[in-house]
C-alpha cells in the first residue's frame, strides 16, 4: 500500500460533520454539492481498500489520516475525546494495555467508539472520484498508446521521431502505458526499428523507450544482436547526456545476469564511451549508471585487459578522491576485477596515485570499501614489494592496517591486513627508523611476551600506532594510554 501524506492544502482541526460542508470547504479539492457519484460500474460500490492500493500515492485531506498509521481510514470510530482512528489501530493500541487517547494522551472516561459514517462516506466519495478519473486517464492513455504504435508502422521521417518522443514521454510516467506497449507486441516492433540506417534521431528515441519497459528474454536476445548493440554504442559516444544514459542503462539490462559474448558487447569504444561517462561529474545519475555497467563488463574476464589498454586504470584511480561511498565502492570493485590480471597490476603499480588515493580510503568509508581496498593494496604489494611495501607505508598504511585489526570488521579483514603488515615490515628497509619504538610489559591474559609501541614520525606522525609480528599472525589488543597519548598494544614478533 503507497504511503500518504497529509494534505497541506488546509489545515483542519476539527472533525468533519457532514459531506456537504467539506465539499463546500474544499476538503474534496472543488465544489458542487454531494449526492452519489456515478462510478460507471452500475450500481456497485467501488471497494474503497481496493481503490487505495491502485491509486498511486497523493496528498490526503488530513481527516481521512488515521493519526497512529498515518495512512487513509476504511472504518473510522471516534473516541470520547473527539479525536477519530481507524477501527484497528484504535484496537490494537487498546490491546497493549492503554487507557488514554494517543493524541491528546488523555485519560479516557469512557472506552466506547462510535462509528463515523459521515466521515467514512467522505473518504468513500472522495477517493472514488479519484479512481475514476484515474481510470479514465489510463483508459485514454492505452488508446493513444495503440494509436501510436499503430502509425509507428507506416510513418517515417520526422513524423515517426516525434510519435516515438511522445511515446517515450507516456511510458516514463505512466505504468499502464508500459503494459500497453507490452500487451500490443510494441517491444517487437520498436526493436525492428533499429537497423543498419536507423537515423541517430530515430535511435535515441527507440532507446529511451526501450528503457523504461520489461523487457522479456526473446526481445534481450533480439537487442543483443552486434549490428544493434553497435547502434547503440555509436549513439552512446554521440548523443545527449539523457541519450548516453539511456544506453547505458539498457545495455546493462541487456547483458545483466546473461552469458554475452564479449566480443559483441565490449568494444574499445563501448568502454572509451563510458570512461567519458564516468568522467562528467557534472551529471552524477551518468557516473552511476557508466559505473555500474563497467562493472558488469569487467566481471568477464576476456574484457579486462581491453579495457587497461584503453588507459582505464589511472582514469579511475584520479576519481577516487571526488566520489561518493556508492560510486566508490563501484570503482574499487572495477579496479579490484582488474587487479585480478598482469597487465591491470602492472597499470595499478605504475598510476603514482594508486596507493595514496587508495591508502586513504581504509576504514574512512564502508567496510566493504576497506574489503576492496585492501585486496587492490594485496594485489600490487604482492605484485611489487620492493617498490610499493614503501611507497604504502610513506602513505600511512601501517596506521591503517592497525585501525583494520583493531575495529569491529570482518575477520578475514583484520587476517589480511596482518598479512599486508608483515609484508610492508619486511619490503621497507627503514620501516624501524621512520618508527620509534618504546617498550612497557602488561596484558598477560594474552600471553604475551613483550609489547612494542610505536609512534610514526613523517606522513603518518598525526597517528600514534604500534604494531606486532609474528609467524602465526599479527594480534591487536585494545588501545591504551601511556602517558596521555593513545597507542595500539601489539605483541612483538619473537626473532629466533
Amino acid at each position: 500500500m503507497p504511503m500518504y501524506q497529509p494534505s497541506s492544502r488546509r489545515e483542519v482541526d476539527s472533525q468533519v460533520l457532514d459531506l456537504e460542508t467539506a465539499v463546500k470547504d474544499g476538503v474534496l479539492g472543488g465544489g458542487g454539492g454531494c449526492g452519489v457519484i456515478a462510478t460507471g460500474f452500475g450500481s456497485e460500490k467501488l471497494d474503497l481498500k481496493l481503490m487505495i492500493e491502485e491509486l498511486e500515492p497523493m496528498d490526503v485531506p488530513m481527516v481521512f489520516i488515521c493519526p497512529i498509521s498515518l495512512e487513509p481510514m476504511h472504518d473510522p470510530v471516534t473516541l470520547c475525546t473527539g479525536q477519530t482512528y481507524e477501527r484497528s489501530n484504535i484496537l490494537k493500541w487498546f490491546s497493549l494495555g492503554h487507557c488514554t487517547c494517543p493524541t491528546t494522551m488523555q485519560e479516557l472516561w469512557d472506552d466506547s467508539m462510535t462509528p463515523n459514517k459521515t466521515l467514512q462516506q467522505l473518504i468513500h466519495s472522495w477517493f472514488s472520484q479519484k479512481y475514476l478519473a484515474m481510470k479514465k486517464r489510463s483508459e485514454d492513455v492505452q488508446g493513444r498508446v495503440k494509436e501510436i504504435l499503430e502509425n509507428l508502422k507506416k510513418i517515417k521521417g520526422q513524423a515517426r521521431v516525434q510519435a516515438l518522443k511522445e511515446l517515450r514521454q507516456v511510458v516514463q510516467v505512466h505504468g499502464t502505458a508500459k503494459k500497453t506497449v507490452v500487451e500490443n507486441g510494441g517491444i517487437g516492433l520498436i526493436s525492428s526499428l533499429l537497423g543498419p540506417f536507423t537515423t541517430h534521431a530515430v535511435g535515441c528515441e527507440v532507446i529511451g523507450v526501450l528503457v523504461n519497459l520489461n523487457l522479456d528474454l526473446n526481445s534481450m536476445s533480439d537487442l543483443l544482436q552486434p549490428a544493434k548493440i553497435s547502434l547503440m554504442v555509436d549513439i552512446l559516444n554521440e548523443g545527449s547526456i539523457e541519450t548516453k544514459i539511456n544506453c547505458t542503462r539498457l545495455i546493462g539490462m541487456l547483458i545483466e545476469g546473461t552469458d554475452f559474448a564479449s566480443q559483441n558487447v565490449a568494444s574499445l569504444s563501448l568502454l572509451v564511451g563510458l570512461l567519458r561517462l564516468v568522467k562528467d561529474k557534472k551529471h552524477p545519475n551518468g557516473v552511476v549508471a557508466g559505473l555500474n555497467l563497467l562493472k558488469t563488463i569487467c566481471s568477464h574476464e576476456p574484457v579486462r585487459n581491453s579495457f587497461v589498454n584503453v588507459g582505464a586504470v589511472p582514469q579511475l584511480v584520479e576519481l577516487i578522491p571526488g566520489l561518493n561511498n556508492e560510486c566508490l565502492e563501484l570503482v574499487l570493485h572495477i579496479l579490484e576485477l582488474l587487479s585480478s590480471t598482469p597487465e591491470g597490476r602492472l597499470a595499478l603499480k605504475d598510476c603514482p596515485s594508486t596507493i595514496p588515493n587508495v591508502v586513504k580510503l581504509l576504514m574512512k568509508a564502508s567496510e566493504n570499501c576497506t574489503q576492496l581496498a585492501l585486496s587492490i593494496l594485496w594485489s600490487i604489494c604482492k605484485f611489487a614489494p620492493e617498490e610499493c611495501a614503501s611507497l604504502a607505508v610513506d602513505a600511512g598504511l601501517a596506521a591503517k592496517l592497525l585501525l583494520v585489526i583493531q575495529s569491529g570488521c570482518n575477520p578475514v579483514l583484520k587476517q589480511r591486513s596482518a598479512e599486508l603488515l608483515k609484508l610492508s615490515c619486511r619490503y621497507t628497509h627503514d620501516f624501524h627508523d621512520k618508527w620509534r619504538v618504546t617498550s612497557f610489559s602488561g596484558f598477560e591474559e594474552l600471553g604475551m611476551e613483550s609489547i612494542g609501541v610505536f609512534r610514526g614520525e613523517g606522513s603518518s606522525a598525526d597517528c600514534s600506532i604500534a604494531y606486532h609480528v609474528s609467524c602465526s599472525g599479527v594480534g591487536l589488543t585494545k588501545p591504551i594510554d601511556q602517558n596521555g597519548s593513545r597507542a595500539y598494544v601489539k605483541r612483538q614478533r619473537v626473532e629466533s
